[in-house]
């Protein structure tokens, strides 16, 4: 996962050099909240996080829900059964233009993206050897999380020690995602989907495996859910049917 962190400009406090403002650390310079590891905020006022280079192309697709924007290139579709490989980057985190980033910590982090990446790559792996690196008829398969929001401490007994509870949980209720399916060479678009479905307040994460957490099954579906969707559009650019379809169905495995 890239780290965004953005370079605060001190005052009269810290008359050290911003390098060693960064190395050395500086009392009287605060970390600003736009600069918590791994995330992005949404900018005020933006109806998309920017993650994706292209927005104009994306249309309504009432097939995957009434909130559903996708795209999908007919002359790379055609293509697709050439290549042979995908490469599944790791998920990147936006969090909700007013949510304060400082309280989203490493682990919390993590905990979403670890597990959405995994259902990512459960998703398309029987299809699509998974890959570390970019090559020729290997595809690219980028994906974000949209509007993640900072809930409440987590209560004990809200999940059991050995699932390594979260301080704070995170709430996805209002969460979307972006993703985009492209040629890892040349970086030429074939798919790309935008969901803002509005899960509701009870989706949260609070812990680190909280996929073994009964409280926390809402988040679990959702992301399942979003996976399971970039394969549908794999098996009929592939056009599977009868028992090539039925197996591939039973390939995907959510994270445990």
């Amino acid at each position: 996962m890239n780290n965004y962190r953005g370079v605060w400009k001190t005052v009269r406090g810290c008359l050290a050099a911003t390098l060693l403002a960064v190395t050395l650390g500086c009392s009287a310079a605060p970390k600003p909240a736009d600069t918590a590891p791994g995330v992005k905020k949404i900018a005020a006022g933006q109806e998309f996080s920017g993650f994706l280079k292209n927005y104009e192309q994306l249309k309504p697709n009432s097939n995957l829900g009434e909130n559903a924007l996708t795209f999908a290139g007919t002359e790379a579709r055609k293509n697709l059964r050439s290549y042979f490989a995908i490469v599944v980057d790791p998920v990147e985190v936006y969090i909700a233009t007013d949510a304060d980033a400082t309280k989203v910590n490493e682990d919390a982090r993590l905990a979403l993206t670890n597990y959405f990446q995994h259902a990512l790559v459960a998703a398309v792996e029987d299809a699509f050897p998974p890959v570390d690196k970019a090559g020729p008829l290997t595809l690219r398969l980028r994906a974000a999380l949209v509007g993640v929001d900072v809930g409440g401490q987590v209560a004990p007994g809200d999940a059991p020690t050995d699932a390594q509870p979260l301080e704070r949980a995170l709430n996805i209720g209002k969460v979307g995602v972006e993703m985009e399916l492209v040629d890892s060479v040349t970086g030429e678009r074939i798919a790309a989907m935008v969901d803002r479905s509005n899960l509701g307040a009870g989706a949260e994460v609070g812990a680190v495996q909280f996929s073994r957490v009964e409280k926390f099954e809402a988040a679990r579906h959702a992301f399942d859910e979003w996976a399971s969707r970039v394969r549908e559009f794999l098996d009929s650019a592939h056009e599977l049917t009868g028992a090539d379809a039925e197996k591939a169905d039973k390939s995907y495995q959510p994270y445990q």
